[in-house]
């Protein structure tokens, strides 16, 4: 089997502006999976990423099972960057096996009947990937398409315009800016409006959890951290209440499980279902 990573290298390395052929990717996933030995999904994935966070914990919830690559943000696998060129993380390799009815069990080995694959890199889409699959909680509310719609906006505005406000305000507060309380502020706006929904309701989207709260997370668990000191007497005791009772569940403890780093031991670890 050609290393395709290696022989890209010789040409003059990879980037993030690398785009494969069809040939190229095709042989480069297949590169990949035959060096895993095993047909279960790969995750490049980091700690504390909480986009990386929230694939994981998606992961955890459908009951699937997936081979971890660990990854740092300064030294990121040049077959990651080859299959998903934007170079962040999460980046999920599902592999598509002709003929083969058990291509995702754990201990199923690969071969070189992989004909095609498919890389999501967004973290939701890896969330609703796995959910899909497997949704034993409901968290998509699979009866009712409006619902999960709704979900889809309030992460939309979590990403779209919390998560920079987010980055700010991290980095004011760490650099002692004078624009710290304004920054903060502006932050405050979004978890001002999830308080009003936890007012309500036990969870973000009615009394059972669903995929926004689990979606939602590790971007509170970030805003909680910046100021901490702040936050324990801020006005929002029912996001408290609500991070700190998804913070103290055994699933997150396994989603946040530290691995070696794929780049210097070249290992993969089981995440999910045994």
């Amino acid at each position: 089997m050609l290393d395709v990573t290696a022989s890209l290298a010789r040409k003059g390395g990879l980037s993030l502006h690398f785009k494969p052929t069809r040939v190229e990717f095709r042989n480069l996933v297949r590169s990949i999976m035959l060096k895993s030995c095993s047909n279960l999904p790969i995750l490049y994935s980091l700690q504390h990423c909480p986009y990386a966070m929230r694939a994981r914990l998606g992961i955890l919830l459908a009951q699937q099972s997936v081979l971890i690559r660990a990854v740092v943000t300064n030294n990121k696998p040049a077959e990651m960057l080859a299959i998903s060129p934007k170079g962040t993380v999460p980046v999920l390799i599902i592999n598509h096996i002709e003929g083969s009815e058990a291509q995702h069990q754990p201990g199923a080995l690969v071969d070189e009947r992989i004909i095609d694959a498919s890389i999501i890199d967004e973290s939701i889409d890896i969330m609703l990937w796995a959910l899909k699959r497997n949704d034993p909680q409901n968290l998509l509310r699979a009866e009712d398409p409006v619902h999960l719609e709704s979900m889809l906006e309030l992460i939309r505005k979590n990403d779209k315009e919390f998560k920079s406000r987010l980055e700010v305000y991290k980095l004011a507060k760490r650099f002692h800016k004078e624009s710290e309380v304004k920054d903060r502020q502006d932050c405050e706006v979004f978890i001002a409006a999830l308080e009003k929904r936890l007012e309500r309701h036990h969870n973000l989207m009615g009394d059972q959890d669903s995929l926004v709260d689990y979606a939602l997370l590790p971007f509170v668990r970030q805003f909680a951290r910046v100021d901490r000191k702040w936050y324990l007497q801020s006005p929002y005791p029912k996001c408290r209440d609500w991070l700190n009772r998804h913070l103290q569940m055994p699933l997150y403890t396994k989603a946040m499980a530290k691995y070696p780093l794929w780049l210097e031991c070249h290992e993969a670890f089981l995440l999910g279902k045994n």
